[in-house]
């Protein structure tokens, strides 16, 4: 998908975060206290990324996950924007930012994939 399809398809917001890196203000998103059922995927290509039994509040402001939906799903890469040293979390279908990934997050992983709501969309769980 070109930059301009991008642009028609994704609210500014989705786009300056998915495409630009940016990050929503914390308890803003719309999935940061969502405790629906069902999976989140990327809002640029759809690919399942984080499902919600997998979904923890971190009392972040953002969606926080303890593990991805799959090993192959998300990219890390290093990240020292900011002034600082991140892992930064990409859709690894389409190379999209999500997030960033910290090592204080609960049992078993450790993990918290911190995750901005404008790249997320939540397929509900089927009854």
């Amino acid at each position: 998908m070109n930059d301009s399809d991008l642009k028609q398809k994704l609210t500014p917001e989705q786009y300056k975060v998915t495409q630009c890196g940016d990050t929503e203000r914390a308890f803003s998103g719309k999935y940061w206290n969502c405790h629906d059922d069902g999976t989140y995927s990327c809002i640029v290509c759809g690919a399942e990324l984080f499902r919600s039994d997998e979904k923890f509040d971190s009392g972040s402001g953002w969606p926080s996950f303890w593990r991805t939906h799959g090993e192959d799903k998300v990219r890390l890469v290093e990240d020292t924007s900011h002034g600082m040293t991140r892992t930064e979390i990409r859709c690894a279908k389409c190379d999209s930012h999500l997030g960033h990934l910290f090592d204080d997050g609960p049992k078993p992983t450790g993990f918290r994939y911190c995750v901005n709501s404008a790249s997320l969309d939540l397929k509900p769980k089927a009854e």
